[in-house]
């Protein structure tokens, strides 16, 4: 019982933990570790004496505790401990009001997210140092989600905090010229830990669902400090439509099932509903970023999928004129792509072959998987050998490249 407590105050509660303790103390060194141990000492104390009334504020209490004793220790070791101590006495009195529930308090998370998604940060640094210190996603974890061993990815996350405190990184919401920018900022972030978890580009998984939800909690978590922001609001909803499909995406054998041979039923109806809600409550017009518009034609293209009764009554004219406004709000190679998967099942797949011409994705296998499935529709054989050769050589995913392989395999039979 008490681990179950345990465990649901830290997912929902570590991040705002983490917030507090950074407005109070300003140390991002000594307070994740502090928390850390607040934790552990929960994992041997509740189940013998009881959860508290109170969980979170107990590690609240636990962690301050801990990081005072470090303070005081420091202090001693530079014998300046009367000054410190003080300091820190005094930033617990002024801090005091900072426990009260209020406004003040979701701010401070999501200082604690502008903070780390700080443009000064590495992408991929930034999203691991979110997942960690706003989601509470172990190092461990977070090193499996990235597929990197845990001494990389805790070098990596050190590396960010010694970045944040060296560059003086603030702690702080910036700005209402500069926060909608912000904004983007963390919803690219979110979006690019959830792409990582729903699309994986190597390693053994074809899905990694924890990695994606987590990303899902991070908006949801951020929409929540700032509700019907509309990059926010769209991004949900382009998150819950693509999450809804996560068990159709996976076959007995954990293989990879192609969307239009994915058993619907298996869909989260109730994910799905969120979204659409989402989506109507931006209404036909708003005011939104470059970005915001992006995910809202992306979620409008997730929703004609989710709202198609079978694959074959799909309304694939509406998704490719998405794609052509998608092409025209932010241009990509990547949706090139999928605007020509499209344009094959709307007009055939000579006319796919023929908007996928000149599309290429450094480094990526999928232009060359797309290319080599509508030559094999198209009855060119050849070619689509050659094609699945090369999507092959570049594909670093294990399930995926087993299915190129017995896509290869499969042209084999009739010739």
């Amino acid at each position: 019982m008490g681990e179950d407590a345990l465990a649901r105050v830290v997912r929902e509660e570590w991040g705002r933990l983490v917030a507090l303790l950074l407005a109070r103390f300003r140390r991002l060194d000594l307070v994740e570790d502090a928390l850390g141990d607040a934790v552990e000492a929960a994992a041997r104390t509740w189940p013998a004496h009881g959860v508290p009334d109170s969980p979170a504020a107990w590690l609240n209490t636990a962690a301050s505790r801990r990081v005072l004793d470090r303070l005081r220790a420091e202090a001693m070791r530079q014998r300046r401990a009367p000054l410190l101590v003080t300091e820190a006495e005094r930033g617990q009195e002024r801090t005091a009001a900072m426990v009260d529930p209020g406004g003040l308090v979701e701010d401070d998370v999501l200082r604690l997210v502008l903070m780390c998604t700080h443009p000064a940060l590495a992408p991929e640094a930034a999203t691991a140092l979110t997942l960690r210190l706003v989601l509470g996603v172990s190092t461990y974890d977070v090193a499996r989600l990235f597929l990197v061993p845990e001494p990389t990815m805790a070098a990596r996350i050190t590396r960010a905090k010694k970045k944040i405190v060296a560059t003086g990184i603030p702690f702080a919401v910036p700005g209402v010229d500069v926060l909608p920018d912000r904004l983007d900022t963390v919803a690219q972030t979110a979006y690019l830990a959830f792409t990582a978890g729903y699309a994986p580009g190597s390693g053994p998984d074809v899905l990694r669902a924890d990695l994606a939800g987590e990303a899902v909690r991070l908006v949801r978590v951020v929409l929540a400090l700032r509700p019907g922001t509309p990059v926010l609001v769209a991004l949900l909803a382009l998150m819950l439509l693509q999450h809804s499909r996560r068990d159709a995406r996976l076959g007995p054998d954990g293989g990879l099932v192609l969307l239009a041979d994915q058993d619907r039923s298996r869909w989260h109806r109730a994910e799905i509903e969120e979204a659409l809600a989402l989506l109507r409550s931006l209404g036909p017009v708003r005011t939104v970023t470059r970005q915001g518009a992006a995910y809202l034609v992306q979620a409008r293209i997730a929703a004609e999928h989710a709202t198609a009764p079978t694959a074959q009554e799909t309304r694939w004219g509406r998704i490719v004129e998405h794609y052509d406004t998608l092409l025209d709000v932010m241009p990509s190679p990547a949706a090139r792509v999928a605007r020509a998967v499209a344009v094959a099942e709307a007009r055939g797949p000579e006319a796919g072959l023929l908007a996928l011409e000149g599309v290429d994705v450094a480094g990526s296998h999928r232009p060359a998987a797309v290319r080599a499935e509508l030559l094999t529709r198209a009855g060119r054989t050849e070619q689509a050998r050659t094609a699945y050769q090369e999507a092959i050589s570049l594909c670093r995913n294990d399930r995926e490249l087993e299915h190129l392989r017995e896509r290869l395999e499969s042209l084999r039979g009739p010739t």
